[in-house]
């Protein structure tokens, strides 16, 4: 009797990229989505540790807020190296081997901040950790992209996204037990073991992008690329189409010529405006709390529902991405940003109201940040796609470590929390303006990729 089931590995003439644009998701293809939002949990976890652990720190080793601001921010001096760097080589090298790399780097970094004595070698730890972290902002971005079909790709990256906040609640629910009977070393022995838990996950369920595949042509390409279509359940092609001479020419610098540069430098200051908001709020929530007069497992609490408010608004924000224009939306969480900061300035010392105005301040401002990271995808194309990324977050992030230290001193100074929170909150406005200026094209491959009007392009 004749199979009546419909063929998954028939040969089809078309373009891989096309077959994934316009096919709808398999089941793998959602199993690597998920897995991407399990490496940005572990990076919001990971991002969050030092604040977890910095009441703790600062009452070990006697330092003020001024000193504690550097440990704050040395992380982020990592997580802008490692942008800048790695998100180019992973457009050269691969998506897959970049971030098995990187969370090796996290692993190391994250066990080692346990051994320090002093805040120097701890900022130390901290900077190579952020390289960790860093690199795999880049990828992941590049990867829930390109494994998401047209339809669904805002939303996959949107869920991608949120995952730092469900890391970062995960992780805080844990660490607020943790802190009851540990000291705060075990925050960073929690971040090593599940670090280490993912490696496996990435090597056995994240295969090459077929993106990536179709542009680098490396040996055995249709070979890997058909092997990765069967797995998704898709049909497999006989031949690639020819790299047309355009796409030979293409490099990672042409983030920097006259078809992106404007698009490159407009995200990059939008990202370094906003994460500096993000950056005050969620770096030293903990510390104010504490000051307030709470234990340091309350403060750890109040963190956890900055971030459950951060999940649901990104959440909500991928879900509106279905119906209304991306940019709108992420412009006009931007603006709620500063006015949610803003209150929680003035929020009175009540651990519930101060939950409540942080659950709010979250929702919008990483609402905000999802927007960029989904904007960030459309933005540049696939050859570019992770160093594009990893450019806009490392200017961003490199230049917000800024952040938690200008607020330590603008308390050191003497400014109260009404007027710092303030002045903080401003960064997510002067973002809202400049995204007002960027113009995302509307040409599109038969990859479905978004390209900048002005980029004529063919990818290979």
């Amino acid at each position: 009797m004749a199979d009546s089931r419909p063929r998954t590995d028939t040969l089809a003439p078309d373009d891989p990229r096309e077959i994934l644009s316009k096919s709808p998701m398999s089941p793998m293809q959602v199993l690597v989505i998920a897995v991407t939002v399990a490496l940005n949990a572990l990076d919001g976890f990971d991002a969050l540790a030092i604040s977890f652990a910095s009441p703790g720190i600062a009452k070990e080793w006697g330092i003020d807020r001024g000193a504690l601001g550097f440990v704050l921010a040395a992380e982020l001096v990592g997580m802008s190296i490692g942008s800048l760097f790695l998100g180019g080589i992973a457009d050269k090298l691969g998506r897959r081997r970049t971030v098995l790399s990187c969370i090796g780097v996290m692993t190391v970094g994250m066990f080692m901040c346990t051994t320090p004595t002093n805040p120097t070698t701890l900022s130390i730890w901290r900077v190579i950790t952020g390289l960790g972290i860093g690199g795999m902002l880049a990828v992941t971005n590049a990867v829930a992209a390109e494994f998401a079909n047209l339809k669904r790709r805002d939303l996959c990256v949107s869920i991608m996204s949120i995952g730092y906040p469900i890391g970062a609640v995960v992780g805080g629910m844990i660490t607020a037990q943790l802190l009851l009977v540990y000291d705060w070393r075990s925050v960073f022995y929690l971040g090593a073991i599940t670090s280490l838990i993912l490696l496996p996950l990435v090597y056995f369920f994240v295969p090459e992008s077929v993106h990536w595949l179709m542009h680098k042509r490396p040996t055995r390409a249709l070979d890997q690329i058909n092997q990765t279509l069967r797995r998704m359940g898709h049909a497999v092609v006989n031949s690639l189409p020819a790299v047309s001479p355009e796409a030979r020419k293409q490099t990672v610098g042409d983030i920097f010529k006259p078809g992106l540069i404007r698009t490159t430098m407009l995200v990059s200051f939008t990202y370094l405006f906003h994460i500096t908001t993000f950056y005050f709020l969620i770096k030293w929530v903990p510390k104010i709390v504490v000051d307030f007069g709470f234990a340091p497992a309350s403060a750890a609490g109040v963190l956890v529902w900055t971030n459950v408010g951060g999940a649901l608004g990104g959440a909500l924000l991928g879900l509106l991405t279905q119906r209304f224009n991306l940019r709108g939306l992420t412009i006009g969480a931007m603006f709620l940003s500063t006015i949610a900061v803003t209150i929680f300035g003035r929020t009175p010392h009540d651990l519930t109201m101060l939950s409540i105005v942080c659950a709010i301040s979250g929702f919008f401002v990483n609402a905000a940040i999802v927007g960029q990271y989904a904007i960030f995808a459309k933005a540049f194309p696939t050859h570019v796609r992770a160093f594009g990324t990893g450019f806009a977050v490392g200017i961003g992030r490199g230049a917000s470590f800024l952040a938690p230290i200008l607020a330590g001193y603008l308390f050191e100074a003497g400014y109260e929390l009404p007027s710092v929170s303030l002045t903080m909150a401003l960064g997510a406005t002067l973002a809202a303006g400049t995204l007002l200026m960027l113009r995302l094209g509307t040409d599109k491959t038969a990859t479905g990729q978004t390209e900048p009007a002005k980029l004529k392009r063919a990818e290979a």
